[in-house]
């Protein structure tokens, strides 16, 4: 006997709409492709536009099939789903030769034309560690990207919320030109976050250009700044003050050795700062400035200091001393630091004594995080602090540096301490302690 019933469907036919877009959030490219080829309906969850908000496009610099048909996928995701686009992240990772930053700027030129073209939404834009002033940046590839570039911020200025050009390492006058990019319309952006740390190339004195100042003065709502030290003027933060205090929450400062940073910034400009911006924290990452007098120009007792890293980068110099600068210089900040990161190749000083007292001074100090020369007590005198609420720390990363390759004592005395203070570092903390032979 024939049967005429109808096959019966599969359940995942009658999931619902919703459900479909949360599996296929985690297909790639491909998968989705094939997906959309199952029926009508998996085809029309497939353009919803909560499935392509975000991308990150990576351009891979080595050369191979799989990382030709990047540069293809790029422009085909763009024309296809570039309407829905609101976050976009392009990685240029180890670009090898001239031919490739050739390639990668002709297709950048196309993706952001077409973009500018069909996107009303995006609102956070991303491209970090482009490294401009590399040799395999021809002066003319590296000119018409920044011009395309430029071109761009101008479309989307009146939309864009973020942009993060980290590391792009352009001149002064091109950077200055991409910042104008972002209030050519109106003469004023609103941009609120805003990334360029290592953003100029040749570690130029940014603090002292008029053309950097200018291009600040139009940003007139800032939540958070990222940027390097030798940016930082009284021209600035009179700036910042002016247009942006209502809504600074986060100065991110980050400071090279190579960078200028001798300048002088007057504490009277942080406090007027500070006090009209009371939401503000600054974070200060330091590498290798690391001596005391460096320091003491720049950590200024007025700045709201949330958090300061100091790496030596394994750098070691007897010209230098972190003695002062743990007992005299940081100790100011002992109502507002809450984070602090120390990567020390101390091998010429032991700081146990020092780095404990300012930990037990710091009363809102939560994360601690110490590469340095320690002896493993000091392990257990701060854990015995910690258990007497002496302190309020939630995250304790250690990275003890030993002087020999055998370091079986001191791992055995770790774990006994680890044992004696089992309790609270399993219910109250992030801990993570380990030796590391320094030979």
């Amino acid at each position: 006997m024939e049967d005429d019933s109808e096959p019966e469907q599969s359940s995942w036919a009658h999931l619902p709409d919703v459900c479909l877009r949360h599996v296929f959030h985690w297909l790639d490219d491909r998968d989705r492709s094939r997906a959309a080829l199952v029926c009508k309906k998996w085809s029309c969850v497939m353009y919803s536009g909560s499935l392509w908000r975000r991308r990150t496009i990576t351009f891979y610099g080595r050369p191979s099939r799989a990382h030709t048909l990047e540069l293809q996928s790029a422009l085909w995701y763009v024309k296809k789903f570039g309407k829905y686009l609101e976050h976009l992240e392009i990685k240029l990772l180890n670009p090898y030769n001239t031919a490739f930053t050739q390639k990668f700027q002709v297709t950048m030129k196309g993706l952001l034309s077409h973009l500018g073209k069909c996107n009303s939404r995006l609102v956070s834009l991303s491209i970090k560690y482009l490294e401009l002033d590399c040799l395999i940046w021809k002066n003319a590839v590296r000119t018409q990207f920044i011009k395309n570039l430029a071109t761009f911020l101008k479309r989307m200025s009146k939309q864009l919320d973020y942009l993060n050009l980290k590391g792009a390492r352009v001149t002064l006058e091109e950077g200055c030109e991409l910042l104008n990019s972002l209030s050519c319309l109106t003469n004023k952006s609103f941009v609120s976050e805003i990334n360029i740390e290592d953003f100029f190339s040749l570690h130029p004195p940014v603090y002292s250009s008029t053309l950097f100042h200018q291009a600040m003065s139009k940003l007139r709502s800032l939540v958070i700044l990222s940027l390097n030290y030798n940016c930082i003027s009284d021209e600035l933060l009179d700036i910042l003050r002016k247009h942006s205090a209502h809504s600074l929450c986060t100065l991110n400062i980050k400071c090279h050795i190579l960078d200028p940073h001798g300048q002088v910034v007057w504490g009277m400009s942080w406090a007027n700062l500070a006090k009209r911006a009371p939401k503000l924290n600054v974070n200060f990452f330091f590498e290798r400035v690391m001596k005391h007098d460096h320091l003491a120009r720049i950590l200024l007792v007025e700045i709201p200091v949330r958090s300061i890293s100091l790496r030596s980068c394994y750098f070691s110099d007897p010209d230098w001393t972190m003695r002062p600068t743990l007992t005299n210089l940081l100790p100011a900040y002992w109502h507002v630091l809450q984070k602090l990161t120390l990567e020390l190749n101390n091998d010429h000083e032991l700081l146990d004594d020092e780095l404990l007292q300012l930990i037990l001074s710091c009363k809102r100090l939560l994360f601690l995080k110490v590469w340095a020369f320690l002896s493993v007590t000091f392990m257990e005198r701060l854990l015995q602090n910690r258990a007497e609420r002496k302190c309020i720390l939630t995250t304790i990363k250690v990275r003890i540096y030993m002087a020999r390759q055998e370091s079986s004592e001191e791992d055995r005395l770790l774990c006994d301490i680890y044992r004696k203070f089992k309790y609270l570092i399993d219910s109250e903390l992030n801990y993570f302690v380990i030796t590391y032979p320094m030979v």
